[in-house]
């Protein structure tokens, strides 16, 4: 989602960008207005993530499906560096938590760049599904004295990264913390897409970070990418690993400012738009709206603060209705960004009650299509797991959301 005011002010300066005579999308890349434009949008998300120094902040073309490999090429070549080029590259470890559909999809992209992945938790399989995320302690990494870690220290080899997933928008699950009981010398790659600027984050524990720009950024098209520079070893055919594709590599990405090729110019035009709005007290102020607003706060920050609101409200209505069920069961790691829950006609505190699914499916798709009929858009599930889904992110006002948990008492009323 991108705010309305943000669209507003592109659609202004359309026609004539900093008063250049010419579209953004109509000057090179090259030129000295574009090139403020991406510094500028640098340190707006540095300010905004209070980003340290020794992190590297890079624009790349692609979305999350693209970092799942350029992940995979870079933390190995960085790995591999490290071990003195020594050993086969395929005997490096990379160890994935898999809490959700896009985890998951990143581990089979590893796999199928010949990486040794290791799922190191699965919560499909020590919940049930997906329905939360299993503690710390059972992971396979926690335990140092555990056979995996005794493992690695044996063979005298330790992990490229451990990966996972900030919020999963598929299940709805979010990871309410950063992830501390593994081997500290194997950084953290975390995949922000769907959550990234909605809450503070220290990004100092952290060896990447990155995020799609289309849930809380801006438009698709543009990833971005934070990493910390001891981690930018690129690689080459002599040195027994496949190098790294130029287009993927971190570290020309870096050398070149994001600017190796031709970058995608108006993505991240309205990027650095939603950064300047975010970083604006008076039209966060405007965001949260005269009824809602309960202080002035700017940023990451303001976005914290409405999020909490608008979930708790949402969530609120759901746990409090009988027809309608939340689908991640742990609470504590129930999205503020995505919210899936299922409708059964069949109400929560009937002891005797046997859902119909056919039923049920039939009375969600009229939930649906009675929204749309209110305004209340794309509600509908992910194709993969059906059901309902509300996405409340950051351009979302709680204005919005109020009318929503109107619109499902309404409906409840039904039933």
């Amino acid at each position: 989602m991108i705010p309305r005011p943000v669209l507003l002010r592109a659609q202004s300066e359309f026609l004539d960008y900093n008063s250049t005579g010419l579209s953004l999308m109509e000057l090179s890349h090259r030129s000295a207005p574009y090139e403020q434009l991406n510094n500028r949008a640098q340190d707006q998300l540095r300010t905004l993530l209070n980003i340290p120094a020794n992190y590297k902040i890079i624009f790349m073309q692609g979305g999350g499906h693209t970092q799942f490999a350029a992940v995979v090429y870079n933390l190995l070549a960085w790995r591999h560096h490290k071990n003195g080029h020594q050993g086969a590259w395929k005997d490096i470890p990379v160890d994935y938590i898999v809490s959700g559909a896009w985890s998951a999809k990143a581990v089979e992209e590893a796999k199928r760049l010949g990486a040794n992945v290791r799922v190191v938790c699965d919560a499909k399989k020590a919940l049930g599904g997906y329905k939360g995320i299993p503690a710390e302690e059972t992971w396979l990494t926690s335990d140092p004295a555990g056979p995996l870690r005794s493992h690695d220290d044996a063979a005298g080899r330790q992990p490229a990264y451990l990966y996972y997933c900030d919020n999963e928008t598929v299940n709805g699950v979010e990871f309410p913390y950063v992830p501390s009981m593994h081997n500290k010398e194997v950084p953290i790659v975390c995949d922000m897409s769907s959550n990234i600027l909605s809450r503070p984050v220290d990004v100092s524990k952290f060896g990447v970070i990155y995020a799609g720009a289309q849930k809380n950024i801006g438009p698709a098209g543009v990833s971005v990418v934070i990493v910390r520079d001891d981690l930018l070893h690129t690689s080459e055919e002599e040195n027994g690993l496949l190098p790294v594709p130029l287009m993927l590599d971190y570290k020309t990405m870096v050398k070149n400012n994001s600017l190796y090729n031709t970058p995608p110019m108006f993505a991240i035009y309205i990027s650095s738009l939603v950064f300047d709005w975010l970083l604006d007290a008076k039209a966060q102020k405007i965001q949260d709206g005269e009824a809602y607003f309960v202080g002035e706060k700017v940023g990451v920050e303001a976005a914290a603060a409405r999020n909490e609101r608008k979930a708790a409200k949402l969530y609120k209505a759901l746990e409090e209705s009988k027809i309608y069920r939340v689908v991640v069961e742990d609470k504590a790691a129930r999205s503020k960004m995505n919210v899936p829950f299922r409708i059964s006609a069949t109400h929560k505190d009937d002891p005797n009650g046997v859902a119909d699914k056919k039923r049920d499916e039939q009375i969600e798709a009229e939930f649906v299509a009675q929204a749309e009929a209110q305004g209340l858009l794309q509600l509908a599930g992910h194709r993969s797991v059906g059901g309902i889904r509300a996405s409340i992110y950051n351009a979302m006002t709680e204005e919005g959301v109020d009318v929503l948990v109107k619109f499902l008492q309404d409906f409840e009323k039904k039933y």
